[in-house]
């Protein structure tokens, strides 16, 4: 069965995709919202559709979280940006106010982590890569986390100490951090799969994340509110507005998100046992 508000989903995206020229107001200004609104429930109807389970029939207080880490997440991406500047906004003045303007931001950027999600659990569903493995067994070892923890903090600095340089680095470099601490606190990773071989989740995310990174580029090149890249050195080949090595970082970021999410949820968790220890 084909869930109803997928679509609403199919809806949403036509009607947003058709206002890119007709450019109807107030909703040619808040394209990003409908459209990515629209791209998820589309995906998690197809993903139900597959396998009667999905993120917003089955775990909606999972698909609630993800929005709003999202919206938290890229805040950080905006404060990184700060540093390096490379991408800025164009189009913004059509909201009337900073206000307005941030609210629909923040309603944007709540979009990114579930549309990642939703996109790998869409890949999954097809078994794409179910037999898909490494060669041999791979240990994690504490000095293989320390030395990727060490990564992550170098990774981490550089681009705020050196922006022009090492501006790249800021899409690598919360997975350096947090991956290692959350295979240690035994939540999903990416790293744990050099033991168990399975290549299924690292791959679905990567490939998920290319996918929402050239929808991302594909539909912000016709937008009236849109972002530009100024980037140093590789800023050539443009495919839409991203250079097209850029592309290049989308599967690295579907990992960094990964890893800030379970992150967070470890936070939880501990906060939980904390509690109850307490109590």
């Amino acid at each position: 069965m084909f869930r109803k508000y997928g679509i609403l989903g199919i809806l949403m995206i036509l009607f947003a995709q058709i206002n890119f020229f007709l450019k109807i107001q107030p909703f040619a200004n808040w394209y990003f919202p409908i459209i990515w609104g629209g791209y998820i429930l589309v995906v998690d109807a197809i993903v139900y559709r597959l396998k009667k389970n999905s993120l917003l029939s089955n775990k909606p207080k999972k698909f609630a979280f993800l929005i709003l880490m999202s919206s938290f997440f890229w805040w950080i991406f905006e404060f990184a940006n700060k540093m390096t500047e490379n991408w800025g906004y164009s189009g913004l003045s059509g909201f009337g106010s900073e206000t307005v303007a941030n609210a629909f931001g923040a309603i944007s950027f709540a979009t990114v982590l579930p549309a990642v999600f939703e996109t790998t659990e869409l890949i999954e569903a097809v078994h794409l890569f179910d037999h898909t493995k490494l060669h041999k067994k791979h240990r994690v070892t504490k000095r293989l986390l320390h030395l990727l923890f060490g990564i992550g903090i170098l990774t981490f600095l550089l681009p705020l100490a050196f922006p022009r340089y090492f501006f790249p680095l800021v899409w690598v470099a919360f997975f350096f951090l947090l991956d290692p601490i959350n295979f240690m606190h035994r939540q999903p990773s990416i790293i744990q799969h050099l033991r168990d071989r399975k290549l299924k989740t690292p791959l679905s995310l990567a490939i998920g994340g290319l996918i929402c990174g050239f929808f991302w580029e594909f539909w912000n090149y016709w937008a009236i509110p849109k972002w530009t890249y100024t980037i140093p050195f590789v800023g050539f080949l443009k495919i839409f507005e991203m250079p097209i090595l850029g592309y290049l970082g989308y599967p690295v970021f579907a990992w960094e998100l990964f890893s800030m999410y379970y992150f967070v949820k470890t936070l939880h968790i501990e906060e939980r046992l904390l509690y109850k220890e307490v109590a």
